[in-house]
């Protein structure tokens, strides 16, 4: 007799898991019913068990896999083989099934059911991605489900998502107490998209309890604060991300026109050579070193440096150095130079853009002030930025080339009658600016596709960005290009792409009216 409780026990471990794994019966008949409602009611109800078992079924139920028998059971059928959810076994095909009718509604709420029921899963990613995905439009029937997921979340992100799931759904709750604190708990969201849900609450016809109101009110206007605050930040840190861009396209530039008064027109084919220049090096990695694919960009930084630093050597030495102290011919010069540039790329490339990937290491991206996503290949191009400025700057001010640059900028006659070798010093130093150039395109490429028009994009900001900021002024190259960067960006929200782009022009054609130099203007400067 004593062995019994033991083997009681023993029957209860056994069994009891097969127990649990079944769907009860009472949960599925509604299923093979006529009322909409219950029917929604039952997948959302099962869907809270949050068993495999209870996957297989709405996933069956999704592919229309799922018969009723005339006595109201369900099976899953899969050819001439049967599977009860009911006892959780396979048993023989009964006779007059039928299959369960899915209407859009029905598959609405199982796929709703289905994409809750990833918030147990054991990858973080899927769970988080899931949880997100119910933001767009929660069910109050999911609370459950999402209470479960809840109880058992260790990750902070996904318990603050899960919280506002619940307080979501919880708006619609019969009790005015609940549905009030429901509304309380959102006051600490900056999802935009509850303000809506909100509003409708406050329109007639919406919710009856002024308290509830009331609370609606007050959350209404944290959200809006919290969402003004973050656009703010948004705005500020994507006009930064801008500056940087346009400073690394203009930085070779404010060189080659600054310091030479050269007006080369092909600087956006510069850009251009080392955005191809990073897709090269992507293919390499791709083909010969395919486990080190996420390191391709470092090898791309000194090689798109060399080649576009190479064929601006050539074509100072061959073209622009006969072209000294002519303005208008090499404006010529060089825009045949960049046409000449954009269809030998078209010829060897062809002329559909290419795609050039981030590295794994710049991919994503960091949340800040609860729902501002900076992205990493914007962050990495900013630090980018940050350091060929502070390089150049060593270069100009530290290095005996920015010695001999500054003395042929400010007086070439007296630069050369001294034994500096002129020509020697432009050809560097236009090689110094193109190279920039190419480095600007490697930062490009990480921002969109690559194709022969990139350069033309940012041809004419380069130029502004250099007037504006005191042409050969390296601090207001700098200040220009962060400036033209911000204001752009608060100027797009209000007045579109377009028109902020001409008020910036209309602007800068005004200030340089009013001041010729620029922000900055240069000390002295070589009359040849």
């Amino acid at each position: 007799m004593r062995f019994i409780p033991k083997l009681l026990v023993l029957a209860c471990l056994l069994f009891s898991p097969l127990a649990q794994a079944a769907i009860p019966p009472d949960l599925l008949k509604p299923l093979s019913g006529d009322d909409p409602d219950a029917r929604v009611a039952a997948v959302a109800q099962i869907a809270a068990l949050a068993t495999p078992e209870a996957a297989k079924l709405l996933q069956a139920l999704q592919d229309e896999a799922l018969y009723a028998a005339p006595d109201g059971k369900v099976y899953i059928v899969d050819g001439e083989q049967a599977y009860d959810p009911s006892i959780n076994k396979s048993v023989p095909l009964p006779d007059g099934i039928d299959g369960v009718m899915v209407n859009n509604r029905l598959r609405s709420a199982v796929a709703g059911a289905l994409s809750g029921l990833k918030l147990l899963a054991p990858e973080r990613t899927t769970r988080l991605a899931a949880a997100q995905a119910l933001q767009q439009s929660v069910d109050p029937a999911q609370l459950p489900l999402i209470h479960k997921a809840l109880a058992q979340e260790t990750d902070a992100d996904i318990q603050q998502v899960l919280q506002v799931l619940i307080a979501s759904a919880n708006l619609h709750a019969p009790d005015a107490a609940t549905r009030k604190q429901a509304v309380r708990d959102l006051a600490g969201s900056s999802d935009a998209r509850l303000l809506p849900v909100l509003q409708a609450m406050l329109e007639k016809g919406g919710e009856p309890d002024e308290a509830v109101q009331l609370a609606a009110i007050d959350t209404m206007g944290q959200i809006k604060g919290r969402v003004a605050r973050m656009e703010f930040a948004g705005n500020v840190f994507y006009g930064i991300s801008l500056g940087s861009v346009l400073l690394l396209a203009a930085l070779g530039l404010a060189i080659t026109f600054g310091l030479m008064g050269i007006i080369n027109m092909a600087h956006g084919e510069l850009l251009m050579i080392g955005a191809y220049t990073t897709y090269l090096c992507q293919l390499f990695f791709r083909t010969y070193l395919p486990g080190m694919q996420d390191v391709y960009l470092l090898a791309a930084l000194p090689a798109a440096f060399f080649v576009a630093g190479l064929v601006g050597v050539v074509l100072e030495r061959t073209v622009i150095r006969w072209l000294y102290g002519r303005p208008l011919e090499t404006l010529l010069a060089t825009w045949g130079i960049s046409l000449i540039l954009m269809q030998l790329v078209r010829t060897v490339f062809g002329a559909q853009n290419v795609e050039v990937a981030n590295p794994a290491w710049m991919s994503g991206g960091v949340t800040v002030l609860g729902g501002l996503v900076l992205p990493y290949n914007r962050l990495a191009i900013i630090a980018f930025a940050v350091i060929v400025v502070v390089a150049v700057w060593l270069i100009l001010n530290k290095t005996r080339l920015g010695l001999f640059v500054r003395a042929v900028t400010q007086n070439r006659r007296m630069a050369d009658c001294v034994g500096v070798a002129t020509g020697k010093v432009d050809m560097l130093t236009f090689g110094l600016g193109s190279g920039i150039a190419g480095l600007g395109g490697v930062a490009l490429s990480q921002l969109g596709n690559v194709g022969p028009d990139l350069g033309q994009s940012y041809i004419v900001d380069s130029f502004m960005v250099v007037v504006l900021g005191g042409v050969g002024q390296l601090a207001g190259t700098v200040i220009a290009a962060l400036g033209l960067g911000e204001v752009n960006k608060f100027l797009e929200p209000v007045a579109g792409a377009v028109l902020a782009k001409i008020a910036i022009l209309v602007f800068i054609i005004i200030f340089i009216q009013r001041r010729p130099q620029g922000l900055f203007a240069m000390k002295g400067r070589s009359v040849e």
